[in-house]
C-alpha cells in the first residue's frame, strides 16, 4: 500500500498512491494509516485523487481510520474521483466526512 504523508500546519496530509482501495489492500491501508496518525495533529486529510476504485472494504477502512482518530481529531477527504465520490454519496457517507475538491499542493517530496 503506497501512501505518502506530510504535515502542513496542523494538518497531516496523507496521499494514497494506489488506484484501488478494495478488499485486497484494506487491511494494509488501515495498518499504514494507524502508523501515520500517531502524529498528534488535529486534522488528517486523506487525498484520494489517485484512487479510481473503492469498494465496501475500502469504505470500511476509511471509516475505521476516522474512528481510530477519536473524538478530538477529524478525518477529512480530498480529491475524490467521480467513481469514489459516487460511493460516498450513495452510502451517504458524504454527510459524515468533510470533503474538499482537492488536497493542498505538496510542500516537499515525501
Amino acid at each position: 500500500m503506497q501512501v505518502s504523508s506530510e504535515v502542513q500546519g496542523e494538518t497531516l496530509v496523507v496521499r494514497v498512491d494506489e488506484a484501488r482501495i478494495d478488499a485486497a489492500v484494506a487491511i494494509q491501508f488501515k495498518d499504514r494509516m494507524r502508523e501515520l496518525v500517531r502524529q498528534p495533529v488535529p486534522v488528517v486529510l486523506l487525498d484520494l485523487s489517485r484512487v479510481n476504485f473503492l469498494d465496501s472494504s475500502g469504505l470500511g477502512a476509511v471509516v475505521a481510520v476516522m474512528k481510530l482518530l477519536g473524538p478530538g481529531r477529524r478525518l477529512e477527504l480530498a480529491g475524490l474521483t467521480p467513481t469514489v465520490e459516487k460511493v460516498f454519496r450513495l452510502t451517504r457517507m458524504d454527510g459524515v466526512f468533510t470533503i474538499h475538491p482537492a488536497a493542498p499542493a505538496q510542500t516537499h517530496a515525501g
